[in-house]
């Protein structure tokens, strides 16, 4: 599967589970991945898009943390320096900061992090 349909499948699950724990509606995309014409890419990045910034954001505070920040990955695919210069910076600011491979993964992570088992929401 892509990283595309991974992140899909993960928010399937999230809006399935909204119900369960209401903290779900709150996970939100960054529109960082994707192939972009020019003139589109140059109008995101002064609009303020930067690169290496994760793929999902959960600014719900459990755990100690602000809020969660998850790099979804698949197959053997590995940060980038600017995902992980972002993952440190932000993980030094408070926030839980995580790289998943898969919906799977990233779904048991933000279950735990909502101080669920991932079993109540079928995984």
């Amino acid at each position: 599967m892509s990283e595309h349909t991974e992140q899909a499948a993960l928010f399937e699950w999230a809006a399935w589970n909204q119900s369960k724990d209401a903290a779900l509606n709150m996970l939100y995309a960054v529109p960082n991945g994707g192939k972009r014409d020019k003139v589109t890419a140059a109008r995101m990045k002064r609009e303020g898009l930067k690169a290496g910034v994760p793929d999902v954001v959960l600014p719900v505070a459990r755990m100690g943390y602000h809020g969660f920040y998850l790099e979804l990955k698949v197959g053997k695919n590995k940060t980038s320096a600017e995902q992980a210069a972002w993952l440190t910076a932000l993980a030094a600011e408070g926030y839980l900061v995580d790289v998943s491979y898969g919906w799977q993964e990233a779904a048991h992570k933000i279950a735990r992090y909502l101080g669920h088992e991932p079993k109540e929401f079928g995984l």
